[in-house]
């Protein structure tokens, strides 16, 4: 089993990566009334799910890095919760929420996986230094 050198090597957090920036886009055409309610609310949810899958891999221990990718798909939830709001409050078209639905699905079940594998995993994970 190979590791990343570098939390931006992991996939997981390039899809989340990618959700970020796309939330960012979206949120642009958001009313201003909002900037301080579900804009700052959904951005900063969509931006800790990146911030804690890279906080837990710099651990370099398997139970921290589980421990923070459990936060990540906490911060999932309310990154999904906020979305299905911006959707109803007609903020989000269809077509951009079921995008963005599907992209919070994927990491979900990236999450997921990657939880599994490393506790399932005999090897202990390392990061490899550069």
């Amino acid at each position: 089993m190979s590791f990343a050198r570098s939390f931006t090597e992991l996939r997981v957090w390039q899809e989340g990566h990618r959700l970020v920036l796309d939330i960012y886009r979206q949120t642009a055409g958001f009313p201003h009334k909002e900037n301080f309610g579900l804009t700052s609310q959904l951005t900063r949810s969509a931006s800790s799910i990146t911030a804690n899958i890279t906080e837990g891999f710099e651990r370099g221990s398997n139970k921290e890095f589980i421990q923070f990718l459990v936060i990540a798909r906490g911060s999932l939830a309310e990154t999904q919760n906020h979305l299905l709001l911006a959707r109803d409050l007609g903020y989000l078209d269809k077509v951009s929420f079921v995008n963005l639905a599907k992209q919070s699905i994927l990491i979900h079940k990236q999450i997921n996986a990657l939880i599994g594998s490393m506790r399932t995993s005999s090897l202990a994970y390392k990061r490899t230094s550069n």
